[in-house]
């Protein structure tokens, strides 16, 4: 019998930036989960099958390229992490349990998800296999949780931008994938500012263009 000597990966997947190098916009609010200009970035994969189909539970969409990743972005995951603006506005100590994301009843990720966050509160069970489990001790026990949650599977880094930066910064993430949407923001949340991909370990493996966006994934070195 033999068994598979894959090493699970730490990824970010379908990430979206401008072409200068936003990947969120000013000013988060409810109206604006992306900032202000923000919900440009993702154009690309709203007309994909996977959005359609999961999470707005659409019998089909476009195919193709955008799809194609997308579609790998969601292969062999077993646990998320996401930072606190990515699974909602709300600042500060929680006033209550009323918010439960952007997402509705049955979020789409069907597997344990670790929010980070500096003010405690209990897990969240949600419909469709998601349960929200809030992380006080930063990224490193974010991703040790998150691994033990997947096993055997890959853990996925959701963001927002200064969560996947700070994963970066720690060399922790194997493979990043930016989906570069044709256009500009000009201000908010600059994925790259300060950052040394290459001195960190990273490189080019693959460069894909579609009609909606340039999709570029990065490579951590073995060492």
């Amino acid at each position: 019998m033999s068994t598979s000597s894959r090493r699970p990966k730490l990824r970010v997947n379908c990430f979206s930036v401008s072409l200068d190098g936003y990947g969120a916009g000013p000013r988060q609010d409810l109206s604006n989960p992306l900032g202000v200009g923000g919900m440009a970035l993702p154009e690309w994969f709203f007309p994909t099958r996977t959005f359609q189909t999961t999470v707005l539970g659409a019998a089909d969409g476009a195919r193709g390229i955008d799809d194609d990743f997308a579609v790998r972005g969601m292969a062999g995951l077993g646990a998320w992490i996401l930072g606190r603006n990515m699974f909602g506005p709300i600042r500060g100590e929680w006033p209550d349990d009323q918010w439960k994301g952007w997402w509705g009843e049955t979020p789409p990720y069907h597997v344990p998800v670790f929010v980070l966050t500096h003010h405690p509160r209990a897990p969240l069970v949600m419909a469709g296999g998601t349960t929200f489990h809030f992380v006080t001790g930063g990224i490193h026990e974010a991703l040790l949780r998150a691994r033990e949650a997947a096993q055997d599977k890959d853990v996925r880094v959701g963001g927002g931008v200064a969560t996947v930066r700070q994963y970066l910064q720690a060399g922790l993430v194997d493979e990043l994938h930016l989906a570069i949407s044709p256009v500009l923001l000009g201000e908010g949340e600059n994925l790259f500012a300060g950052l040394d991909l290459p001195k960190l370990g990273y490189e080019r493996t693959e460069h894909v263009p579609s009609a909606s966006a340039t999709h570029v994934v990065f490579t951590k070195r073995a060492t």
